[in-house]
C-alpha cells in the first residue's frame, strides 16, 4: 500500500499527508449519503496517509461535526482535525447566510464544537468567513486566547484577501488559508498565493474538483442532483452556464488520456503541482464518501504534468460561466 507524501502547514504547524479530506458531504450539503461506506472512507483514507480531516460547525448546523466524533475518538493521535466558525446558514434556505466574528461568539463556537467533536482540543481552528464588521485584530486576538488556552493548536483562515492575511499573521502565526483553487476557480492566485508564500502560509484548497463537475459526475445541477443538493445554488453548474462549462474540459479529457488517469486526477494533480510551481506548501482537501475515490484522489498525488499539459490547462479558468457562488458577498471576491 502507498502512502501519499507529508507536508508542514505554516512555519510552525502540523505535518499532515499532501492531500486532506474534506467531510462536509460525508453527511450534509451533497444529497442522500451512505453513513456506512462514508465511515469506511474516512478509515481508507487514514490507511493511504490522509491525515487532514475538515470540518465546519455550519455543516448540518453541527451534525458533520457529531459525524466525525467516533472517527476522531478512535484515531485522534493519528489525525489533524480542522473544524471552522463564523458561518450560519438557513436551513430551509441555504442562500441565505449570516456571518459573526465578535470574540464572545468565537468563543461559544469553539466550546460547541469541542463537545460535538468529543476532544478537548481542534489541531486547526479556521475563521470560515471574515465579518467587515468587526476589526481582524479582535477576532484574531480571541482566537489567539484559544491556542493559549490549550482549546486550539493552530489557527487558519477562509476566504480571505492577502492584506487581510498579512494583518492576521502579524496578530498571531496563520497556519493556513483555506479557499478555493480549481482549474475552475483561480481568483486567490492575483494575490493571496503570493502573500501565503511570502509568509509560509500553506493553501489548503477546496473545491479542487470544481464540487464534482470537473470529475464528470453531473453535468447539470438542476437536472441531476437531488432537490437538497447545495451544488443546485451554484450558478456555473446549471443550464446555459453548465452546458458551456462542460464544453472547456477537452483539454482536461486530452491529458487524462495521456496519463491513462480520470480528469478527476488530473484536475486535483494540477492543483498538487501548484505546490513546487508557487513556492509554498498546497494540501488540497477534496470531499468524497466512497472508498474508491479516495483511492484514486490520492493517486493523483503520484501524477507530475508537463509544461506542456499546463499550458493546455491553462484557458480554462478565464472561460468559465457563472460565479462560483450566486451571493459572492461571502466570498473575499469584493475586497481585493
Amino acid at each position: 500500500m502507498t502512502r501519499i507524501a507529508t507536508a508542514q502547514l505554516g512555519t510552525d504547524g502540523p505535518e499532515v499527508g499532501i492531500q486532506g479530506l474534506g467531510c462536509m458531504g460525508m453527511s450534509w450539503a451533497y444529497g442522500p449519503t451512505d453513513a456506512d461506506e462514508a465511515r469506511a472512507t474516512l478509515e481508507r483514507a487514514l490507511e493511504l496517509g490522509v491525515t487532514l480531516y475538515d470540518t465546519a460547525d455550519v455543516y448540518g448546523a453541527g451534525e458533520n461535526e457529531k459525524f466525525l466524533a467516533p472517527f476522531v475518538a478512535a484515531h485522534r493521535d493519528e489525525i489533524v482535525l480542522a473544524t471552522k466558525y463564523a458561518l450560519h446558514i438557513d436551513p430551509q434556505n441555504m442562500e441565505r447566510r449570516s456571518i459573526r466574528n465578535d470574540p464572545a461568539y468565537i468563543r461559544s463556537s469553539i466550546e460547541a464544537s469541542l463537545r460535538r467533536l468529543g476532544t478537548e482540543t481542534v489541531d486547526l481552528y479556521y475563521m470560515h468567513r471574515r465579518d467587515v464588521s468587526v476589526p481582524l485584530e479582535e477576532s484574531v486576538g480571541a482566537m489567539a486566547e484559544l491556542v493559549r488556552e490549550g482549546k486550539v493548536k493552530h489557527l487558519g483562515l477562509s476566504e480571505v484577501t492577502a492584506a487581510e492575511l498579512r494583518a492576521a499573521h502579524a496578530v498571531h502565526p496563520i497556519a493556513a488559508v483555506q479557499s478555493e483553487w480549481s482549474l475552475f476557480s483561480r481568483d486567490i492566485e492575483e494575490s493571496v498565493v503570493a502573500e501565503a508564500a511570502r509568509l509560509g502560509v500553506a493553501l489548503v484548497p477546496y473545491s479542487p474538483l470544481g464540487r464534482g463537475f470537473l470529475a464528470g459526475l453531473f453535468a447539470d445541477a438542476r437536472t441531476d442532483l437531488s432537490d437538497d443538493d447545495f451544488r443546485r445554488t451554484l450558478p456555473r453548474f446549471s443550464g446555459e452556464n453548465a452546458a458551456a462549462n462542460a464544453a472547456l474540459l477537452t483539454p482536461l479529457h486530452e491529458v487524462a488520456r495521456a496519463h491513462e488517469a480520470s480528469p478527476a486526477q488530473i484536475a486535483l494533480a494540477w492543483v498538487q503541482q501548484q505546490a513546487s510551481r508557487r513556492g509554498l506548501t498546497v494540501v488540497p482537501i477534496p470531499g468524497t464518501r466512497k472508498r474508491s475515490r479516495i483511492e484514486e484522489n490520492t493517486a493523483a498525488t503520484r501524477i507530475e504534468l508537463t509544461e506542456g499539459e499546463f499550458a493546455a490547462l491553462e484557458p480554462i479558468a478565464g472561460q468559465v460561466a457563472g460565479q462560483r457562488y450566486a451571493d459572492m458577498a461571502f466570498t473575499s471576491a469584493g475586497r481585493e
